[in-house]
């Protein structure tokens, strides 16, 4: 008889343990969810900033070689036509290398973050 108590006493604290592992696992979870969306738009908006402060490079960088060309084409409208010419240039050879230059390094990230497990040092 006392042995039959005993196990229900196992088997319920067991019971409870499990519960419990359980709700820490989730726990766990949120936790690494929010760490890894934190990076992830983290990531996004200095990517973000980056482009909008490259584009302002770009633009007064392209008027700068526009005028430092006027010499050389002999007017502004064809130094204003050769710069535009360069900058889409350089987008169709972005747009052609979208895939090397884009979109593996992206999944490359997001598989890193979202897919591998964190190694003994990040742990603790």
């Amino acid at each position: 008889m006392f042995a039959n108590e005993n196990s229900i006493n196992n088997l319920e604290g067991l019971v409870k343990e499990i519960k419990r592992y359980i709700e820490l696992q989730g726990q766990y979870l949120k936790l690494d969810v929010v760490e890894k969306l934190t990076i992830l738009l983290s990531t996004l908006i200095l990517i973000l900033i980056l482009i909008i402060l490259c584009m302002m490079a770009l633009f007064y960088f392209s008027f700068m070689l526009v005028y430092a060309l006027v010499p050389i084409t002999g007017s502004l409208i064809s130094a204003y036509a050769v710069i535009g010419a360069v900058i889409l240039l350089l987008g169709l050879l972005i747009y052609r290398m979208r895939k090397q230059w884009i979109f593996k390094p992206i999944v490359n990230f997001l598989a890193r973050l979202f897919l591998e497990e964190p190694s003994e040092n990040q742990k603790q």
